[in-house]
Parts: C-alpha cells; structure tokens; sequence
C-alpha cells in the first residue's frame, strides 16, 4: 500500500492520538483494513490520484480478507458441530481416559454436555473431556 500524509490522529475530533491495542500476531482485520483503505483515499495528492488498477487490487484485498474471516467462522462451526456429534456417537460405550490426576480410568459414557469450547462425557459420576479420551470401546454389556 503506497504512502499517504495522513495525519496520526485519524478518526479523533478532539485532535489527541488514537491508541488501538493491536490484536496478536500483528494482524489487521477487515474493519482496520477499509479504515485504511478510506484514510489513504481521503488524504491522497489530488495532484496524483492513486491509479485505478491499485484501487481494484487494494479492493481485492479487502474482499479477500473478508471472505477469509466468513471462512474461518464457517470452519469453526463446523468443528464444534463435529465434536458435539463424536461426544454423542460416544453415549452407551466405555471410554479409558486420564484423569486429573494423571491416572487411567475407564466407564460407560451416560451423557454430552456441549457447553464451553470442547464437549464434556458424563463418565460414572465423573465429567469428563473429549479430548481426555484415549481409548473407546463397544457398547457395555
């Protein structure tokens, strides 16, 4: 992206310098990205406007990143509605797992709970992780 005199202060009123906490990994997203891409538009040499072909691209990019943001939501969901149908597929069959104490245990799966980031299995009177998992075995007899 080509060098603008855009002024530090952009988007403040009240001329003070406006401090975004960046996210981690340096990356910008969609919204930081136009907010740019407007900067750079606004504060242009009217002598030298930017050339068409770079606007398309610089427009290409912003596409990108946004359809890139859709799929990495669309991903996400489908991972968790993977998880969520493993943990289920697992009720009525005895799992071995480790538990917090570092101990290998083992029973038949009763119930799924879908809260929080990863599935939990209802193991005995213990709530268990999928991902505590190591071993699954036929339905109990």
């Amino acid at each position: 992206m080509p060098r603008t005199n855009a002024p530090a202060d952009v988007g403040k009123t009240d001329g003070t310098k406006q401090e975004t906490p960046a996210k981690p990994g340096g990356d910008l997203g969609k919204d930081a990205f136009l907010k740019l891409l407007v900067a750079q538009l606004k504060y242009q040499d009217p002598m030298k406007p930017m050339d068409n072909s770079e606007f398309l691209a610089q427009t290409a990019q912003f596409t990108t990143v946004e359809k890139l943001s859709d799929l990495v939501a669309a991903q996400q969901s489908l991972l968790t509605a993977q998880l969520q149908l493993g943990a289920s597929n697992l009720i009525g069959k005895t799992v071995a797992y480790t538990d917090q104490d570092g101990k290998e245990q083992s029973g038949v799966v009763t119930a799924a709970a879908f809260s929080g980031t990863s599935p939990t299995l209802r193991v005995g009177d213990k709530d268990v992780a999928l991902s505590a998992v190591k071993e699954v075995r036929g339905p109990a007899s």
